[in-house]
C-alpha cells in the first residue's frame, strides 16, 4: 500500500495541472494574492460603496480578474499603477463584461469603457494618464449613476 500515495499523486498532478494551466481551477496562490479594501465611489446620487481586491503588482495587474464566471455587484478590482501614466486594458481570457474606470491621480473619474466585450483583444485605452483603473460588472456603473468626473475615494488616490 505505500506505493498507492506516490502514484495517487501523480495522478492528481497529471489531471490538474491541465486545468490549473487553462485557468479552469483558480490556484489557491492567485487567489489568496489579492488584498482587499473598502473604496467609494462620490456621484451627484451619493456615495456608491464597493469592496475591492487591489492588483499592485505586475504580477496581479497581469491576471486581473481573467478567468472569474461572476463578480458580485458591490465587489471589484482596482489597478494601482502606482504612478500616473497612459494605460491600456483587454478582455482576452475574461470571461463576463466589466466597466473600466480610468481614475486620475486626484481620484477623479476621467473616462469609463461600459461593458468591455468578454475575450476582446482590442486595447482600450485610457485617454489619459491614469493612477489607477476600477473594474466592475457590466453595466454597475449606468446602474449607480456612475459618470466621469466622479470622485473615488481609497488611499491611494489624493485629491
Amino acid at each position: 500500500m505505500p506505493f498507492l500515495a506516490p502514484r495517487l499523486a501523480s495522478l492528481l498532478a497529471r489531471l490538474l495541472l491541465p486545468l490549473l494551466l487553462l485557468g479552469l481551477i483558480e490556484s489557491p496562490a492567485i487567489a489568496g494574492s489579492f488584498k482587499w479594501v473598502p473604496l467609494g465611489v462620490v456621484t451627484h446620487h451619493g456615495v456608491r460603496r464597493f469592496r475591492v481586491e487591489v492588483a499592485d503588482t505586475e504580477a496581479s495587474r497581469e491576471r486581473g480578474l481573467m478567468y472569474r464566471k461572476s463578480l458580485a455587484a458591490d465587489r471589484g478590482m482596482l489597478f494601482d499603477f502606482k504612478t500616473p501614466q497612459p494605460v491600456a486594458f483587454w478582455m482576452k481570457n475574461t470571461l463576463i463584461p466589466l466597466d473600466m474606470l480610468f481614475i486620475a491621480a486626484d481620484g477623479r473619474i476621467i473616462a469609463i469603457a461600459r461593458n468591455a466585450a468578454p475575450y476582446s483583444e482590442t486595447p482600450i485605452p485610457s485617454g489619459g494618464d491614469v493612477l489607477g483603473v476600477l473594474e466592475i460588472r457590466g453595466g454597475r456603473a449606468a446602474e449607480t449613476g456612475i459618470e466621469p468626473g466622479d470622485r473615488v475615494t481609497e488611499r491611494i488616490f489624493h485629491p
